[in-house]
């Protein structure tokens, strides 16, 4: 029996950044169409590798009556748009795609704000589309086997769970939008926001949140969720990188769960096909499910720095405050 699918149509918002060639390769490997794409920077050469037939405006406005022409042609409208612009522009970018009779999906992470999140709602209804958002951490394997262990174990005390994420970035990060907290809201949203997302889907619902240090590049804390209690630290400074991988590798992820260590650098970027295959069917992740993660980050900008209790505090952390 031979399976059919009609392709469906794409635009892309944010086609000049970091993550839009892995949407350009997701709507490609789904065996769709990237019609129309948009950025402000033309530095979008990488469309002629993947998709080159593609349109491409600077203007949104050009973008946006483009987008609303090809809706007159029931084979040319837009099914899709995918957004990978700054933080601080999803949420009208958003709004905007659903208002073109188009789903959406939202690179992580989803808003800033759980008011944004209450806007998008009304949005839906009153459009009838759908928000997705990339958490694809939910796909690892290797993530999707230790939520099922500890769905199956019947420990009563919590798991002690210490997450450590360094990915290395130069100097022009804090040059650009990423080092803006106006438009990415800081380190801990801009790369956290998804790992959150995951101590959520493994953990269970989360019921203390405690800041013990923030700056520019940095910032680390303690999170006790309904099956763990959560040390993390995450990091875009090279010098934090373990002594045993400097010089070899510019990322450092792992969760170390009751003593045994997860290393999950390995698979991570081929995630957002195995997304994009879940989205389109009919199985992807929505505002409700993006709801935890982003109040975890609001909570981590809005509050005080606490001083660390001794069995809540990263074994970096020490390191850090010396500095």
């Amino acid at each position: 029996m031979t399976h059919c699918t009609t392709n469906k149509n794409f635009a892309l918002i944010g086609a000049a950044g970091y993550i839009a060639p892995r949407h350009m390769k997701a709507i490609k490997e789904t065996d769709n169409i990237l019609s129309i794409a948009y950025d402000i920077n033309d530095s979008v050469g990488v469309i002629d590798s993947i998709s080159p037939q593609s349109e491409f405006f600077t203007d949104f406005e050009r973008f946006y009556e483009h987008a609303w022409q090809l809706k007159r042609n029931s084979s040319t409208k837009l099914d899709y748009v995918s957004i990978c612009s700054p933080n601080h522009m999803h949420a009208s970018h958003i709004a905007a795609g659903l208002r073109l009779g188009c789903d959406v999906i939202c690179e992580k992470p989803l808003v800033p704000t759980s008011d944004d999140l209450d806007e998008l709602e009304l949005v839906e209804e009153e459009t009838g589309k759908k928000v997705y958002n990339i958490l694809q951490l939910r796909h690892h394997p290797a993530i999707v086997e230790l939520r099922d262990k500890v769905a199956n174990s019947n420990q009563s005390k919590k798991h002690e769970v210490e997450l450590t994420y360094i990915t290395s970035r130069g100097k022009w990060y804090l040059e650009s939008w990423k080092g803006d907290p106006r438009k990415s809201f800081g380190v801990a949203t801009n790369i956290g926001v998804h790992f959150f997302d995951m101590l959520h889907f493994i953990f269970g619902k989360l019921q203390k949140n405690v800041l013990h240090y923030t700056d520019d590049l940095k910032a680390s804390g303690y999170l006790e969720y309904e099956k763990a209690r959560v040390k993390w630290l995450l990091s875009i400074d090279a010098n934090d990188l373990p002594d045993e991988i400097k010089g070899e590798k510019t990322t450092y992820r792992t969760i170390n769960c009751d003593g045994d260590e997860l290393e999950f650098s390995g698979g991570f970027t081929d995630l957002h096909t195995v997304s994009y295959q879940e989205i389109l069917a009919g199985r992807g992740y929505g505002i409700k499910d993006a709801r935890h993660c982003v109040e975890t980050v609001e909570q981590i900008r809005t509050q005080q720095l606490q001083s660390a209790k001794a069995n809540e505090a990263h074994p970096f952390l020490s390191s850090l405050l010396k500095k």
